[in-house]
Protein backbone atom coordinates (compact mmCIF):
# COMPACT_ATOMS: atom_id res chain seq x y z
CA UNK A 1 0.00 0.00 0.00
CA UNK A 2 1.01 3.08 -1.13
CA UNK A 3 2.18 5.85 1.73
CA UNK A 4 1.01 9.18 1.96
CA UNK A 5 3.26 12.43 1.48
CA UNK A 6 3.13 13.00 5.57
CA UNK A 7 3.34 9.76 6.39
CA UNK A 8 6.58 9.29 4.61
CA UNK A 9 7.68 12.34 6.30
CA UNK A 10 6.63 11.44 9.29
CA UNK A 11 8.91 7.95 9.41
CA UNK A 12 11.77 9.64 7.76
CA UNK A 13 11.54 12.54 10.70
CA UNK A 14 10.99 9.34 13.23
CA UNK A 15 13.83 7.32 11.78
CA UNK A 16 16.28 10.65 11.87
CA UNK A 17 14.99 12.17 15.19
CA UNK A 18 14.93 9.32 17.35
CA UNK A 19 18.21 7.85 16.62
CA UNK A 20 21.38 7.82 18.40
CA UNK A 21 23.28 11.15 17.86
CA UNK A 22 22.70 13.73 16.29
CA UNK A 23 21.05 13.69 12.76
CA UNK A 24 23.76 14.28 9.94
CA UNK A 25 24.07 16.80 7.35
CA UNK A 26 22.84 14.51 4.45
CA UNK A 27 19.69 13.32 6.43
CA UNK A 28 18.33 16.70 7.95
CA UNK A 29 18.44 17.74 3.72
CA UNK A 30 16.83 14.73 2.85
CA UNK A 31 14.00 15.38 5.17
CA UNK A 32 14.10 19.13 3.01
CA UNK A 33 13.32 17.16 0.17
CA UNK A 34 10.43 15.21 1.56
CA UNK A 35 9.24 18.28 2.68
CA UNK A 36 9.39 20.19 -0.26
CA UNK A 37 6.93 17.45 -2.10
CA UNK A 38 4.36 18.27 0.25
CA UNK A 39 1.26 20.45 -0.79
CA UNK A 40 -1.30 22.35 1.35
CA UNK A 41 -3.79 19.54 0.17
CA UNK A 42 -1.40 16.43 1.64
CA UNK A 43 -2.56 18.07 4.90
CA UNK A 44 -6.28 18.89 4.31
CA UNK A 45 -6.14 22.44 3.70
CA UNK A 46 -7.62 23.83 0.39
CA UNK A 47 -5.35 26.69 -0.50
CA UNK A 48 -7.69 28.38 -2.98
CA UNK A 49 -10.95 28.20 -0.69
CA UNK A 50 -13.08 31.17 -0.60
CA UNK A 51 -15.95 30.20 1.96
CA UNK A 52 -16.71 32.03 4.97
CA UNK A 53 -15.87 29.78 7.27
CA UNK A 54 -12.38 27.36 7.77
CA UNK A 55 -14.25 23.93 7.47
CA UNK A 56 -14.63 23.26 3.24
CA UNK A 57 -17.22 20.85 1.45
CA UNK A 58 -14.32 20.51 -1.22
CA UNK A 59 -13.13 17.21 -1.15
CA UNK A 60 -10.05 15.28 -3.83
CA UNK A 61 -9.88 12.81 -6.37
CA UNK A 62 -10.12 9.30 -4.43
CA UNK A 63 -6.98 8.49 -6.72
CA UNK A 64 -4.98 11.03 -4.58
CA UNK A 65 -2.77 10.28 -1.58
CA UNK A 66 -4.64 12.71 0.40
CA UNK A 67 -8.17 11.62 -0.87
CA UNK A 68 -10.37 11.55 2.04
CA UNK A 69 -14.37 11.81 3.21
CA UNK A 70 -13.85 14.91 5.75
CA UNK A 71 -13.59 17.82 3.44
CA UNK A 72 -10.46 19.82 3.90
CA UNK A 73 -10.01 23.43 5.91
CA UNK A 74 -10.67 26.11 3.61
CA UNK A 75 -7.30 28.17 3.76
CA UNK A 76 -9.03 31.41 2.93
CA UNK A 77 -11.45 31.34 5.40
CA UNK A 78 -9.35 31.80 9.20
CA UNK A 79 -9.79 35.21 10.49
CA UNK A 80 -7.26 34.17 13.17
CA UNK A 81 -4.10 32.59 13.18
CA UNK A 82 -4.66 29.13 13.56
CA UNK A 83 -2.38 26.21 14.19
CA UNK A 84 -3.06 22.51 12.71
CA UNK A 85 -1.57 19.95 14.93
CA UNK A 86 -0.23 17.08 12.91
CA UNK A 87 1.89 14.87 15.85
CA UNK A 88 3.97 15.41 18.68
CA UNK A 89 6.25 12.92 20.49
CA UNK A 90 9.29 13.42 22.42
CA UNK A 91 11.62 13.35 19.43
CA UNK A 92 10.20 15.66 17.37
CA UNK A 93 6.12 17.79 16.54
CA UNK A 94 4.52 18.58 13.27
CA UNK A 95 2.13 21.07 12.65
CA UNK A 96 0.60 23.97 10.41
CA UNK A 97 0.59 27.47 10.80
CA UNK A 98 -2.31 29.34 8.85
CA UNK A 99 -2.16 32.89 8.76
CA UNK A 100 -4.41 35.19 7.39
CA UNK A 101 -3.50 38.28 5.63
CA UNK A 102 -2.15 41.06 7.70
CA UNK A 103 -1.63 38.98 10.69
CA UNK A 104 1.80 39.15 12.19
CA UNK A 105 3.11 36.13 14.49
CA UNK A 106 5.93 37.76 16.56
CA UNK A 107 9.52 37.22 16.94
CA UNK A 108 10.10 34.11 18.66
CA UNK A 109 12.90 31.88 18.81
CA UNK A 110 13.48 27.73 19.07
CA UNK A 111 16.08 26.73 21.73
CA UNK A 112 17.88 24.22 20.85
CA UNK A 113 16.03 22.96 17.92
CA UNK A 114 16.47 22.11 14.63
CA UNK A 115 13.56 23.52 12.40
CA UNK A 116 12.27 22.46 9.43
CA UNK A 117 10.49 24.60 7.50
CA UNK A 118 7.99 25.29 3.82
CA UNK A 119 5.76 28.16 2.28
CA UNK A 120 2.66 26.02 1.54
CA UNK A 121 0.47 28.32 -0.23
CA UNK A 122 0.67 32.33 -0.02
CA UNK A 123 3.13 35.15 0.89
CA UNK A 124 4.80 36.51 3.75
CA UNK A 125 7.21 38.46 5.04
CA UNK A 126 10.10 36.84 7.37
CA UNK A 127 12.83 38.84 9.69
CA UNK A 128 15.26 36.24 11.03
CA UNK A 129 18.28 36.69 13.58
CA UNK A 130 20.94 34.37 14.83
CA UNK A 131 22.67 35.45 18.12
CA UNK A 132 26.36 36.95 17.87
CA UNK A 133 27.23 36.40 21.58
CA UNK A 134 26.47 32.90 23.61
CA UNK A 135 27.38 33.24 26.48
CA UNK A 136 25.20 35.93 27.95
CA UNK A 137 22.82 33.38 29.85
CA UNK A 138 20.44 35.18 32.13
CA UNK A 139 20.54 38.13 30.24
CA UNK A 140 17.55 39.77 28.68
CA UNK A 141 19.31 41.71 25.77
CA UNK A 142 21.38 39.89 23.74
CA UNK A 143 23.11 41.22 20.32
CA UNK A 144 21.84 39.32 17.46
CA UNK A 145 22.49 39.59 13.48
CA UNK A 146 19.80 39.63 11.14
CA UNK A 147 20.05 36.68 8.85
CA UNK A 148 16.79 37.13 6.77
CA UNK A 149 14.51 40.25 6.08
CA UNK A 150 12.61 39.92 2.69
CA UNK A 151 9.63 38.73 1.32
CA UNK A 152 8.90 34.94 0.03
CA UNK A 153 6.31 33.95 -1.90
CA UNK A 154 5.25 30.41 -2.63
CA UNK A 155 6.61 28.24 -4.06
CA UNK A 156 9.61 28.31 -2.15
CA UNK A 157 12.05 25.61 -0.92
CA UNK A 158 11.75 24.32 2.50
CA UNK A 159 13.95 26.40 4.97
CA UNK A 160 16.03 25.03 7.66
CA UNK A 161 16.97 26.35 11.28
CA UNK A 162 19.74 25.16 13.17
CA UNK A 163 19.80 25.96 17.06
CA UNK A 164 23.15 28.29 16.17
CA UNK A 165 22.51 29.26 12.47
CA UNK A 166 19.85 29.67 9.73
CA UNK A 167 17.79 32.08 11.76
CA UNK A 168 16.89 30.41 14.61
CA UNK A 169 15.28 33.79 15.86
CA UNK A 170 12.15 34.85 13.50
CA UNK A 171 9.06 36.51 12.97
CA UNK A 172 6.24 36.29 10.06
CA UNK A 173 4.03 39.46 8.83
CA UNK A 174 1.57 37.32 6.18
CA UNK A 175 0.83 39.76 3.16
CA UNK A 176 -1.87 36.99 1.45
CA UNK A 177 -3.50 34.20 3.31
CA UNK A 178 -0.45 31.59 3.66
CA UNK A 179 0.16 28.53 5.54
CA UNK A 180 3.64 27.05 6.89
CA UNK A 181 4.35 23.65 7.64
CA UNK A 182 6.77 23.36 10.36
CA UNK A 183 8.76 20.11 11.91
CA UNK A 184 10.94 20.47 15.14
CA UNK A 185 13.19 18.78 16.74
CA UNK A 186 12.83 18.42 19.45
CA UNK A 187 9.23 19.74 20.11
CA UNK A 188 9.02 22.59 22.89
CA UNK A 189 8.85 21.83 26.22
CA UNK A 190 8.49 23.75 29.17
CA UNK A 191 9.78 21.15 31.21
CA UNK A 192 12.85 20.78 29.38
CA UNK A 193 14.34 23.98 29.09
CA UNK A 194 12.42 24.32 25.46
CA UNK A 195 10.06 27.50 26.31
CA UNK A 196 8.92 29.55 23.78
CA UNK A 197 10.78 33.18 24.26
CA UNK A 198 9.34 36.49 22.32
CA UNK A 199 10.98 39.28 21.65
CA UNK A 200 11.76 42.61 20.29
CA UNK A 201 14.42 43.87 17.93
CA UNK A 202 16.13 47.19 18.01
CA UNK A 203 18.55 48.26 15.19
CA UNK A 204 21.70 49.26 15.89
CA UNK A 205 22.30 52.46 13.34
CA UNK A 206 25.82 52.40 13.52
CA UNK A 207 25.80 48.46 12.95
CA UNK A 208 24.09 47.81 9.71
CA UNK A 209 22.18 44.28 10.09
CA UNK A 210 22.55 44.34 13.68
CA UNK A 211 19.77 44.78 16.65
CA UNK A 212 19.41 44.06 20.52
CA UNK A 213 16.96 41.54 20.98
CA UNK A 214 14.92 42.06 24.16
CA UNK A 215 12.70 39.56 25.85
CA UNK A 216 9.59 40.20 26.34
CA UNK A 217 6.36 38.66 27.92
CA UNK A 218 4.02 36.54 24.73
CA UNK A 219 1.86 40.08 23.49
CA UNK A 220 -1.47 39.98 24.32
CA UNK A 221 -2.87 40.69 20.83
CA UNK A 222 -1.23 37.22 19.51
CA UNK A 223 -4.41 34.75 19.08
CA UNK A 224 -3.74 31.46 17.97
CA UNK A 225 -6.40 29.05 17.40
CA UNK A 226 -6.86 25.33 16.47
CA UNK A 227 -8.35 23.43 14.21
CA UNK A 228 -8.51 19.64 13.54
CA UNK A 229 -5.88 17.86 10.88
CA UNK A 230 -8.23 16.68 8.18
CA UNK A 231 -5.65 15.22 6.19
CA UNK A 232 -4.51 11.38 6.11
CA UNK A 233 -3.99 9.35 8.63
CA UNK A 234 -0.67 9.16 10.58
CA UNK A 235 0.56 5.86 11.20
CA UNK A 236 2.42 6.41 14.19
CA UNK A 237 5.57 3.73 15.30
CA UNK A 238 3.25 2.91 18.42
CA UNK A 239 1.33 1.14 15.68
CA UNK A 240 3.50 -0.33 13.05
CA UNK A 241 3.80 -4.11 11.88
CA UNK A 242 7.71 -3.51 11.55
CA UNK A 243 7.77 -6.36 9.45
CA UNK A 244 5.94 -4.48 6.52
CA UNK A 245 7.96 -0.94 7.13
CA UNK A 246 10.58 -0.54 5.04
CA UNK A 247 12.48 2.70 5.59
CA UNK A 248 14.06 4.39 2.72
CA UNK A 249 18.34 3.95 2.74
CA UNK A 250 18.70 7.54 2.34
CA UNK A 251 18.23 8.09 5.93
Amino acid sequence: MERSKIQVLYDASHAVFSQEGLPTFQQIHYLKTLLDKIEAIDVGVDESGLCDSPTSDATVDSSSSSSNSKGLLCGHGFSEITYIHIHECDYFSMGVFCLPAGKVFPLHDHPGMTVLSKLLYGSTCVKAYDWIALDCAGSQTRLAGRVVDEVIKAPQEPSILFPRSGGNIHSFTALTPCAILDVLSPPYSEEFGRPSTYFSDIPIPSLNGYAILEEKPMPSNLVVQGAPYLGPSIVTVDHYNFGQIDFDNHV
